[in-house]
């Protein structure tokens, strides 16, 4: 069993600033990719970050520049910086990963964290 746990989110105000963390659980041999994804009022889930085991990122066009994403291997973390947030950054957050569960078998999945509320005002 792979849990995801978010925290982090709330509301702020425009400008200001939240860090999200998301931590791993559970059966993990390895993690590969991880990423953040958000799902706004009547919008599709979409990438906002992701992070390779290496520490290489890639970033969606809206935030580059204001958010940075992170990991911490050991902890088995990974975390979403978010600066200069504006309103249409509201959205739930959902942490992604993708597990490879078992030393000796080759399968992996993709799990998703519960999703963690962030509300920036205007």
């Amino acid at each position: 069993q792979v849990q995801l746990v978010e925290s982090g989110g709330g509301l702020v105000q425009a400008g200001g600033s939240l860090r999200l963390s998301c931590a791993a659980s559970g059966c993990i041999f390895r993690i590969n990719d991880m990423g953040w994804y958000r799902q706004g009022p009547e919008k599709q889930r979409a990438l906002v970050a992701a992070v390779t085991s290496g520490g290489g990122t890639k970033y969606a066009d809206s935030v580059t520049g204001r958010f940075t994403i992170s990991r911490d291997n050991a902890r088995k973390t990974v975390f979403l910086q978010m600066n200069s947030l504006k309103p249409e950054d509201t959205a739930v957050y959902y942490c992604n990963a993708r597990i490879r569960p078992y030393s000796d078998s080759a399968y992996e999945r993709d799990y998703w964290g519960q999703g963690t509320q962030v509300t920036v005002s205007s």
